[in-house]
């Protein structure tokens, strides 16, 4: 009984940069209409087509499988794909690169052109400058080496946003969001609107049960990826043992990437 009164607690203290309260405060097309027009102020986008909010993707039973936070498109067909990310994991480049393959195969159906594919954009929004560079937001496109005045063409574009920029560098209206997701409260009509949505959403009985469900069982997945990782770890020092590599068991519980490595070289799973 204490720990779903923790859980409650946390819910209502809960704001717009959890991913799971996002998501459903996107599930106003208003609202992420008017989000994804503040990120990327050169497009028109009319409406939101079929909103998919936490919409998952398996690919195979070999394949990580993806929860995306808001996976939406336009009148034009153009997809997004909108990330809250609180944590800084190290690996966001790479999950984004990841993140574009799935949705890729997931707009072409098999014997069509690749000229099918949408053209798309994955927004991740985070309250850390994941550059280094005082930006707040970071966009890439692939381009020519050789000659940046070249763009690929294929149509993908990864953003970056940082609630904690320092550089004058994006719209005052952005600038409100992100202040908001940084925990500021901005004069501005749209994030109070969606302040507003923030606290409809937290009165939500059936939200707040699905999100205390999510929590028991990503806590329960936890538990299992740390005794896995305590067998793995034990298998591991024993191989290290044998081997004479005394002093690699002294680093393997301190660089985590050297564990990796050494687990691949002992094709630990």
């Amino acid at each position: 009984m204490e720990n779903i009164d923790t859980k409650q607690i946390q819910w209502e203290d809960l704001s717009i940069s959890n991913d799971f309260l996002f998501g459903k405060v996107m599930q106003n097309p208003e609202l992420c209409k008017g989000l994804l027009q503040r990120i990327l102020p050169d497009l028109k986008i009319d409406h939101i087509e079929y909103p998919e909010l936490q919409k998952s993707i398996n690919v195979d039973m070999d394949a990580h499988s993806v929860r995306l936070d808001v996976y939406v498109k336009d009148g034009r067909e153009t997809v997004y794909d909108i990330e809250m990310q609180v944590s800084d994991t190290k690996e966001l480049p790479k999950r984004s690169r990841y993140y574009q393959g799935i949705i890729d195969l997931q707009l072409v159906d098999a014997g069509q052109h690749y000229k099918k594919l949408n053209k798309s954009y994955i927004i991740f929004i985070c309250p850390f400058d994941l550059y280094g560079k005082g930006r707040h937001i970071y966009t890439f496109e692939n381009i020519c080496k050789e000659d940046n005045g070249i763009s690929m063409g294929d149509e993908a574009v990864k953003i970056f946003l940082n609630a904690d920029g320092t550089m004058d560098d994006v719209s005052r209206e952005l600038k409100a969001f992100l202040d908001y997701v940084a925990g500021q409260k901005p004069e501005d009509t749209y994030v109070e609107k969606l302040e507003e949505a923030v606290q409809e959403a937290k009165k939500n009985r059936k939200w707040r049960h699905e999100y205390m469900t999510l929590l028991m069982r990503d806590q329960e997945n936890q538990k299992i990826g740390e005794k896995h990782g305590e067998k793995k770890m034990a298998k591991l020092i024993m191989f290290l043992n044998e081997d004479g590599r005394l002093s690699d068991i002294i680093r393997v519980s301190q660089d985590e990437e050297f564990r990796q490595e050494l687990y691949e070289e002992y094709h630990i799973i």
